[in-house]
């Protein structure tokens, strides 16, 4: 695989968002194919220091291979889960001048058939971001019961015909295992209406089953909340998110964590407090990078700045 192919989305907003300051330190939680540390990089003097995550094997090995000599960073095989624990473990606790979280699926990841997200090219039912641990997609699919897989299909994929294809699944596994991809995907389809016309009938259910596979939605949550730690005052948060689920836990995180009303009603002592305030309103790929990256078209970027009141 050619390391430099990948195509970091929102490449020049999210250099602005993370406002570098050449000897700061920051945290990319999700180095991919590390499009976006790289930009981040070239801000970066050697005094600085660029801690780059990723719970994805495949990806630490292209890290290692790119930065394992450059003393700026410093590289860790981890879920951004985990990033209170980095945080005390590496002394970053109020010391992070920025952390920038790329949410969802990598390109690499989706192209590579035998990791299990693709549903347009055969390959194991997989589906795991960190395939040396958990449950993969097929062993959560034969575990699970009707009502929770018709919850997770509602919720995390907002597929309107999630009862329909729950039930068609069951009913599946009950003669046969799923283990292939365009197995499950052609399933899918069979519970669409024929004439049809819109996104892969299987778009909405495979981003369900790997969002639950990889506990996706409370990763972020636990990972906002470690973020908020280990940012310092006048330090910045940028995330780029895929979906509304993902980006609706963003924007509430940034707006929750203002203070409360109740503030200027206490001694003047007690008033003082800090939170993220929002850095300009949310942003989109332009036309000009939808036609050069198509999978940039639902990406979001939403950026906040730690200030103090």
């Amino acid at each position: 695989m050619n390391v430099n192919t990948h195509v970091p989305v929102l490449a020049d907003e999210s250099l602005q968002a993370m406002n570098i300051k050449p000897d700061g330190t920051y945290i990319d939680c999700t180095f991919g194919r590390g499009g976006h540390s790289e930009i981040f990089l070239n801000q970066i003097s050697p005094k600085g220091r660029l801690y780059v995550l990723d719970q994805d094997r495949a990806a630490i090995d292209i890290a290692t291979k790119k930065y394992g000599n450059d003393a700026r960073v410093v590289i860790i095989h981890s879920s951004f889960a985990d990033l209170q624990k980095i945080g005390e473990e590496y002394d970053l606790v109020s010391k992070t001048d920025g952390i920038f979280f790329d949410l969802g699926v990598s390109s690499p990841q989706l192209d590579d058939a035998q990791r299990g997200f693709s549903f347009t090219h055969d390959g194991p039912l997989d589906m795991r971001m960190d395939n040396t641990s958990g449950q993969t997609a097929a062993e959560w699919l034969a575990s699970t019961t009707l009502e929770q897989l018709i919850q997770v299909l509602r919720e995390f994929g907002e597929e309107r015909y999630a009862k329909k294809i729950a039930t068609k699944i069951m009913h599946v596994q009950q003669q046969t295992a799923l283990t292939g991809t365009l197995q499950l995907a052609e399933l899918i389809k069979q519970c669409y209406p024929k004439n049809y016309q819109g996104i892969h009938p299987a778009t909405r259910s495979f981003q369900a089953i790997r969002i639950v596979v990889n506990r996706e939605l409370e990763s972020l949550t636990i990972a906002l909340s470690a973020a908020y730690q280990l940012i310092q005052r006048t330090g910045r948060l940028a995330v780029i998110s895929f979906h509304s689920l993902e980006d609706r836990i963003v924007k509430r995180f940034i707006r929750d964590s203002r203070p409360s009303e109740a503030l200027p009603k206490l001694p003047i002592q007690y008033q003082a407090a800090e939170f993220l305030a929002p850095v300009g309103k949310l942003i989109r790929p332009s036309e000009y990078e939808i036609d050069h990256n198509s999978r940039s078209r639902s990406a979001r970027l939403r950026i906040a700045e730690k200030v103090y009141k």
